[in-house]
């Protein structure tokens, strides 16, 4: 029996080393934002359902994880099995072959559940390319304790003007209060997404009918003088450098009266373990103008999509499956709570009466998504569709370099005026080089 029993184990670990052999490793390519990292908490889960798979995690900050996989994928690197990719990419990158495309997930995922203002932003010719993990629209988010205290209402539809007189009024800066909290860190999808939402609901676009720069015009003059005015007078000292994660960080802590940024953040500033004033947050649309009924039209989906030509494809598709379906959405929810649920991505999360009781902003975040139009960002004419980027290849490397105007302006190195003409004459001449008008 003795015998017996040893061999049977020698069976067993042998097993279990061919199986540890056998398995796959696949490398996932992600972003620094807290959803991802929770993801990555979360792994385990499809480990123990998937035993022949392993997963290799490479996390970076927005920009640097843009231009990696960006890179690898333009030059058939092969350095990632799945990546994680914004709206903006996703039909561009499939129209060139880059994708794989995958209408071919099992039925239980129910891609009819997907919201279809993000979903038809992954889709070329009725194929989907990639599964959104989150979405996002940009809103007001603000201390309710620090308004009532300073004697302001932000309304539920504000205008610039209410939003730079609130800030006025909750700015304390003894006490390392400041009324506002906004990007500027330099970047495409950092400071450039911030203010060309604001710009799109100050009636600026970033190029006329004829592909012509608009950095000249009296829209993009007004945002950027309205940006500079309430950055230096009501924000946090250093702000040329606060991104996404900066001013989560700010605004968690006690130290922003108003952060107008994108509306994943919401789950994470009532999160009472990581927010020091969670019980004290409120929501309202993104400002306009007065008058104008225009929004930010800021659409964003962070999504898990395959590149053409990897050897695991099919290891691809079970993880990408995994991380953006029902389940997994029911697993962060056992985990974390309701409230954490990523958001943004289908209809039944905002169907779910306990994600609507748990998540305070849920409202506003899905009527500012189902508010967007691609083809119509701004009140002007457009020969593009877009929301806080433009569906062009080249606009990755111009957002980014206007960015870097904006972001030295706030930061003192030279006048609005400046940075204006800066960003004009380097766009006309990206533009020009690039063949515009096509």
């Amino acid at each position: 029996m003795k015998v017996r029993a040893q061999a049977l184990l020698g069976a067993c670990a042998v097993a279990a080393l061919s199986t540890a052999a056998a398995a796959e490793t696949i490398t996932i390519a992600t972003v620094n934002n807290g959803d991802m990292i929770r993801m990555q908490s979360l792994v385990d889960d499809f480990k123990a359902k998937n035993p022949d798979i392993d997963v290799e995690w490479v996390t970076l900050e927005d920009y640097v994880l843009s231009q990696s996989v960006t890179t690898d994928i333009a030059t058939k690197g092969g350095q990632y099995d799945v990546m994680t990719i914004g709206n903006y990419e996703v039909p561009i990158w499939a129209k060139q072959g880059w994708l794989v495309s995958i209408n071919d997930l099992p039925a239980e995922y129910d891609m009819a559940d997907l919201l279809p203002a993000i979903a038809n932003g992954l889709s070329v010719d009725g194929s989907l390319y990639a599964a959104p993990f989150y979405g996002e629209s940009g809103m007001v988010m603000y201390r309710t304790d620090l308004a009532e205290k300073a004697g302001v209402t932000i309304p539920e539809k504000p205008n610039w003007d209410q939003i730079r007189e609130a800030a006025a009024a909750m700015t304390d800066k003894g006490a390392g209060i400041y009324g506002v909290c906004l990007r500027g860190k330099a970047g495409w999808g950092e400071n450039m997404a911030f203010l060309s939402a604001m710009a799109q609901s100050m009636n600026a676009r970033w190029f006329d009918m004829e592909w012509k720069p608009q950095f000249d015009s009296p829209e993009w003059k007004a945002t950027v003088d309205a940006y500079l005015d309430m950055m230096n007078n009501y924000g946090p000292p250093g702000a040329s450098s606060n991104g996404f994660n900066e001013n989560l960080a700010l605004f968690q802590q006690g130290k922003c009266g108003m952060w107008i940024d994108a509306t994943v953040a919401a789950s994470f500033l009532t999160d009472p373990k990581e927010s020091t004033v969670a019980d004290s947050v409120g929501y309202a649309q993104f400002p306009n103008v007065a008058g104008n009924e225009g929004r930010g039209e800021w659409l964003w989906s962070w999504n898990l999509a395959i590149p053409a030509g990897t050897s695991k494809e099919e290891a691809a598709k079970k993880f990408v499956a995994w991380a953006t379906s029902k389940d997994y959405t029911n697993l962060v929810a056992e985990h974390e709570g309701w409230r954490a649920a990523p958001p943004g991505t289908r209809t039944s999360l905002y169907d779910n009466a306990d994600y609507v009781a748990a998540a305070p902003f849920a409202e506003v975040t899905i009527n500012a998504i189902n508010g967007v139009d691609l083809a119509h960002p701004t009140s002007q004419e457009v020969p593009y569709i877009g929301s806080q980027w433009v569906a062009i290849p080249e606009f990755q490397g111009i957002g980014t370099a206007v960015g870097q105007q904006f972001s030295a302006a706030l930061a003192g190195q030279f006048s609005a005026d400046q940075a204006l003409q800066n960003a004009q004459s380097l766009t006309e001449r990206e533009m020009a080089k690039a063949g515009y008008p096509k």
